[in-house]
């Protein structure tokens, strides 16, 4: 919904203005609707509106309460506003506005921090209490929406992404050595405070913290996730769980098609966008949401390769569910002319060229709506990413629980040998390709532990961080709002709250969404064993399309003097691969891409920052 930047002077000097304007001017692509800042004394606050709520002038930010007492600037949507805004009403609390945001005031000063836990939503945001004399600031429980900060000396800043802190010329001077060896060897980010940049730290989820008169409070967690390690149901229990997450499911998907703006889906062909596709036109057919207007819009990536392409399965799904259906075919040509501004929008470097496939969609999307949803965040919580198969085997292994194992061992083998057989030759090539990296990475054991804490890592710090924010990136790049029904925080502690039988069986994951969903959305799909997403053909382009690019990076002056890696291996391995004697692995491209992003937000940093906060250099190619 927005970008919000600030500065607190900890040690009581004035907030710098001019700094503050510089910040919102590079977030200004996350609110193209309206800007505002404030300055109060050692505070300030800036503010970039994309209008969803509430299209009036009066939904403008910094947003302050009736009595003068807060001051509020806000990035995201509270879902449940109308029914907190009554029950505020109903202790006395008046509304000049129709916006969350003033929804968010009220509820702080009724119930303080303690209202973090009434919201149903996805937020970041900062308030300044004249009363307590302090700024707080919030993220929503599974950091849908991002926050970061850097401290220098005594002065505090913020922002929704990293690079409105460089606006600063003191912050991030060098990488986060930890955190980029981190990413290079294991392709993990986001899943500590660190962040790539030195100094430059995000506010974890579910987490909050407080700058006052005496220094920084925090950061404090406010919420976090337990899963039940239990592995049976009760039959009870297995014959309520898919209606109950069925009508959690769809009260999630109606509260999250409330907006002022035009609304649609993006629908990759897998059965998580599918159920979301298939929800919404149920809801059109009875409740008529008039943010989907007359026909429900989706948005998908196809490819003319057929091994990457799901235009098969989006079509099924699209003709059920009677949806007008756009689509992009990203190509190796729109990605040279792209990457550096997918590089800049995503702040950091990215683990896949999947990502991309993502960017064209919501760059689709933005020509015909504000708002999209899609499907993140069931795989971590269902055990959907066939990898967890083996853990779970580890995990009654060791519990002695034999006859189960082996029904399990069976069902696996029986639908996803070939996963595992080429798991294992990647391993070998992954190992090998570590070995051409100069950093020193402590291991990132994703599936290491049972099957019950693997999925609440998985969820709250190894996977799910990461890709919420290659996806908040993508889509605010585009002022596009992406929101998340499977992340509704019911959704989320209900599904926690199952037995792991019902997310994984005999080899067949999602299990209880499957059961759920049964005549809703289209058998050839809700069967489908198979996990694309919106991938692209990386290996294909990387050995050939891009090749040429790929070389003339790694025979780069710059790139042969950063101390990350091996250069000249790791051009010998690249040849190796071309020439068909070695096998492809993500690890090529995470240090192509690092060391592009180490060009553009180091080597010309003053020149990037320049051209971006003045709107230019958007299509530069590499």
């Amino acid at each position: 919904m927005c970008g919000i930047a600030g500065v607190v002077e900890i040690g009581g000097g004035a907030a710098d203005a001019a700094l503050i304007e510089r910040m919102s001017s590079l977030l200004a692509h996350r609110g193209p609707d309206a800007s505002g800042t404030v300055v109060e004394g050692s505070v300030g606050f800036a503010h970039r509106r994309l209008a969803i709520i509430d299209l009036s002038d009066e939904g403008c930010q910094p947003m302050t309460s009736a009595d003068g007492a807060f001051t509020l600037v806000f990035n995201g949507e509270i879902f449940n506003y109308l029914e907190l805004r009554e029950e505020l009403r109903d202790a006395g609390y008046a509304f000049r506005t129709e916006t969350d945001t003033e929804v968010v005031l009220a509820a702080y000063a009724a119930w303080g921090r303690d209202c973090l836990a009434r919201f149903n939503g996805m937020w970041a945001f900062a308030l300044l209490d004249r009363r307590r004399r302090e700024v707080f600031l919030a993220r929503d429980r599974l950091g849908v929406k991002p926050l970061y900060y850097a401290r220098i000396e005594d002065r505090l800043l913020f922002a929704s992404e990293c690079k409105a802190l460089l606006a600063d010329p003191a912050v991030a001077r060098a990488p986060c050595e930890p955190a980029l060896a981190t990413f290079l060897a294991w392709g993990v980010l986001d899943h500590s405070p660190l962040t790539m940049f030195e100094g430059v730290l995000q506010l974890s989820p579910g987490h909050w913290m407080a700058i006052g008169e005496g220094g920084v409070e925090g950061p404090i967690r406010w919420w976090d996730l337990a899963v039940n390690p239990a592995v049976e149901s009760p039959p009870a229990l297995a014959a309520d769980a898919p209606a109950r997450l069925l009508a959690l499911m769809t009260d999630a998907v109606r509260l999250r098609l409330r907006a002022d703006v035009p609304v649609g889906t993006c629908l990759s062909g897998g059965m998580d966008s599918s159920t979301i596709v298939a929800l919404i036109a149920r809801l059109l057919a009875t409740e008529h949401p008039g943010s989907i207007g007359e026909r429900q819009q989706t948005f998908s990536a196809v490819y003319a390769d057929r091994r990457f392409d799901e235009r098969p399965f989006m079509e099924v799904a699209a003709g059920a569910a009677g949806v007008a259906g756009a689509y992009v075919e990203p190509s190796p040509d729109w990605l040279r002319a792209d990457l550096l501004d997918l590089v800049w929008a995503q702040d950091e470097p990215f683990g896949s060229l999947s990502i991309y496939a993502q960017y064209c969609v919501m760059r689709l999307a933005a020509g015909s709506v504000t708002v999209v949803l899609d499907g993140q965040g069931a795989d971590e919580q269902l055990a959907g990413y066939i990898a967890y198969q083996g853990t779970y085997l580890s995990t009654l292994a060791r519990r002695g629980r034999f006859g189960r194992l082996l029904e399990e061992a069976f069902g696996t083998l029986r639908h996803h040998r070939s996963f595992f057989a080429d798991a294992a030759r990647q391993l070998v090539v992954r190992r090998g390709r570590r070995g051409l990296l100069r950093v020193d990475a402590p291991p990132v054991h994703r599936y290491s532990g049972d099957l019950d804490h693997v999925l609440r890592q998985e969820t709250v710090v190894t996977n799910l961080p990461a890709l919420l924010h290659y996806e908040d990136r993508n889509s605010m790049h585009f002022s596009i709002e992406a929101r998340v029904p499977f992340l509704d925080y019911r959704v989320v502690e209900y599904l926690a709250s199952l037995p792991l039988d019902q997310k994984l069986r005999r080899g067949v994951t999602k299990r209880v969404l499957r059961r759920a969903i049964k005549g809703l959305v289209p058998e050839a799909i809700r069967c489908r064993m198979d996990k694309m997403g919106f991938v692209t053909p990386e290996e294909v382009w990387m050995g050939r399309e891009l090749a040429p690019l790929v070389e003339e990076v790694f025979a780069s002056e710059s790139f042969r003097s950063r101390p990350y890696w091996n250069a000249e291996a790791v051009r010998s391995d690249f040849e190796q691969y071309r020439a068909g004697c070695a096998r492809y692995s993500h690890e090529v491209f995470r240090i192509f891409v690092t060391e592009l992003w180490l060009r553009l937000f180091f080597d010309e940093r003053e020149k990037t920052l320049l051209e971006r906060s003045e709107g230019k250099d958007k299509g530069r190619a590499v």
